[in-house]
């Protein structure tokens, strides 16, 4: 029988893509996608998803409680998977309030809401960023669900924040949630200022790649396709009160990540252009995903060099996509679809 699923911040990238892989996987389901279209959350990137009976789009905050309840008492989901969140690290630490009010007040009034109404599963996407960092000198080490929590940056620490009210409403509330960190995603609807769209974007427009530091930073990276199966298995096979480590077995440098776009795009390498090092920037991720293997039989499928060609390929044949959102134009999707209705 078809579930309903709410996907918070299913108008962007990781949320987007899973919203895709649902209503493909389950063709029975019915997916609500609620997104209050910030910076990073486009309309357009669900225009096909649009099409789809099956489909539903709510331009709704997650932090406005009445709105919240108002449409889970309507279409009384399932689950609820929470991708909602402000996530860019250099906008955290140029304006930290934004991130506590969506990414702690907003998953608190969406676990409150689900907790009134007795909703049977909530989903917490969560990131290995609230671990904090790992030594480059010791590639023997990687972040597993047990790793204190060591957040770095305003953002993280909202993520782990989060994490923490979730944990405490499962044993405080017995409240049905599961958590899943992730390494780094990639793959298509991602957003232009994040590393690897913007360094192809910027190859294909012949501008400077801008390179933090010495570019030895390490990222474990994963295919957005394969953190939406494990979130798949997860609300449907995990362990109520459990984290989950979802890795990529993917590690690079991001001066290494730069080198391969500007190869492939046949590109030079005079391109690249140190810049001043974030703060309290990170210097190397990795998650150890062997817990979800041997509890829900996940593992990666996508190699780095197969799935950075994809990325590649998706970009140059959708530059409509990311050329709205340079020019600021995807932001008036929504009144182009809504307006006046």
């Amino acid at each position: 029988m078809g579930k309903t699923i709410i996907v918070t911040g299913g108008a962007g990238f990781i949320g987007g893509n899973f919203v895709y892989y649902m209503l493909n996987k389950y063709p029975d389901y019915k997916i609500i996608c609620v997104d209050c279209l910030t910076y990073a959350g486009n309309l357009s990137t669900l225009k096909e998803a649009l099409k789809n009976p099956n489909f539903r789009f709510e331009k709704l905050n997650i932090c406005d409680k009445t709105g919240v309840k108002k449409l889970f008492e309507e279409v009384k989901p399932d689950i609820v998977v929470n991708f909602a969140a402000e996530s860019h690290v250099d906008r955290s630490i140029e304006g930290p309030e934004v991130f506590v009010d969506t990414n702690i007040k907003g998953t608190q009034t969406l676990m409150e809401v689900c907790r009134e109404l007795n909703i049977p599963r909530y989903h917490q996407v969560s990131t290995d960023e609230v671990y904090g960092d790992l030594p480059l000198d010791r590639p023997d080490l990687f972040f597993t669900e047990t790793t204190p929590i060591h957040a770095s940056s305003p953002y993280s620490a909202s993520k782990a924040s989060a994490d923490l009210l979730v944990l405490a409403y499962c044993r405080t509330y017995k409240f049905p949630a599961t958590i899943s960190r992730c390494s780094n995603n990639y793959g298509p609807y991602h957003f232009p200022e994040k590393l690897i769209p913007l360094m192809i974007i910027n190859a294909l427009a012949d501008k400077p790649l801008p390179v933090y530091g010495d570019g030895l930073n390490v990222r474990d990276w994963l295919y957005v396709e394969d953190h939406c199966k494990a979130i798949d298995l997860i609300i449907h096979n995990g362990k109520i009160g459990e984290v989950y480590n979802i890795g990529g077995h993917n590690e690079m440098a991001n001066i290494d990540i730069v080198k391969l776009i500007l190869k492939k795009l046949d590109k030079p390498e005079s391109l690249i252009t140190f810049v001043e090092d974030r703060k309290g920037h990170d210097r190397r991720y990795a998650i150890d995903p062997t817990k979800i293997h041997e509890e829900l039989g996940w593992l990666p499928e996508t190699k780095f060099a197969d799935g950075i060609e994809k990325t590649i390929d998706w970009y140059l044949n959708h530059k409509d996509w990311w050329q709205e959102i340079i020019s600021g134009e995807y932001q008036n999707y929504y009144e182009k679809m809504y307006g006046g209705k």
